[in-house]
């Protein structure tokens, strides 16, 4: 991981990260290969804010959710979740700089991190009910009764109770996702993390998925969401933000970049998604 002006002294970032904040990132660099899918992106999450991210295919959205996980692996500049690097400590000398961590301490990091993929990646061999259970069973070290008992009621609160003894095959695609929102839940993350999860299901089971997820945004959950329900993103959001070739375009409420973007580039992308929809 390379240095970058400004991050020298290595409490900087952490420093102007305030209490609010839940994540912050910092000119965010990263490449495949010889191409630069993320070119400086800085942006702050704050406590209970929900953020929906927007732009083409390829734009550096969902590689930037899979930074934030560290479930991809940043070139340059850093990303705190409550101040502290995720995937990264500080090594020790007058800089403080950042080295890669170990990968217990990345996995206790990431605990507080739920994520939710487009694909589902349910567990096919287990139930509805284990999907749920086993992270904080094996990783919590949650007793099992205990766990499942949490599993219940988490399928409960996506309204799926009963489907628990059901395994992914059996559900449609809108019931796996719920069951995939409530796995994230399971482990009490402080941060969620969306990637498109209604892009892979058909149009009547779209809003079940939506449903849930408003759910958790009055429960106040902080929420960085990839999506193109716009729907969504005016109802619930609380700052779209427009990505395109790796940086920020602009970001801001919903009604205004919907209404009155900045960019020509953020209006053409905007009016294509809604004439979609």
């Amino acid at each position: 991981m390379q240095d970058k002006p400004g991050l020298e002294q290595g409490t900087a970032a952490t420093e102007s990260a305030g209490p609010a904040t839940v994540m912050s990132a910092r000119e965010v660099i990263k490449h495949f290969g010889g191409t630069r899918v993320l070119n400086g992106v800085s942006i702050e999450v704050g406590v209970g804010e929900v953020v929906v991210m927007v732009g083409p295919s390829g734009s550096g959205k969902t590689t930037f959710l899979r930074c934030v996980n560290h479930l991809e692996r940043i070139d340059g500049g850093e990303i705190l979740v409550h101040g502290l690097p995720v995937g990264y400590r500080r090594g020790a000398g007058r800089l403080g700089k950042l080295v890669e961590d170990r990968p217990k301490a990345v996995a206790e990091r990431r605990r507080n991190i739920g994520f939710v993929f487009q694909r589902f990646n349910l567990f096919p061999h287990l139930t509805a009910l284990d999907n749920v259970a086993v992270a904080p069973a094996k990783v919590l070290g949650v007793p099992k009764a205990d766990a499942r008992e949490q599993a219940q009621a988490l399928l409960k609160r996506v309204g799926l109770a009963d489907k628990a003894s059901s395994r992914p095959s059996a559900l449609s695609g809108g019931q796996q996702q719920r069951v995939a929102i409530a796995r994230a839940l399971a482990m009490k993350p402080e941060l969620m993390l969306f990637d498109e999860p209604t892009s892979a299901l058909d149009p009547e089971m779209v809003g079940e998925v939506i449903a849930v997820m408003k759910e958790l945004v009055e429960d106040g959950m902080t929420m960085i969401v990839v999506t193109h329900e716009m729907g969504f993103a005016r109802s619930a959001a609380d700052r779209l933000v427009m990505f395109d070739q790796g940086v920020i375009l602009e970001e801001g409420p919903p009604e205004q970049l919907m209404t009155d973007p900045g960019h020509e580039r953020t209006r053409t992308f905007l009016r294509r998604i809604i004439e979609h929809v």
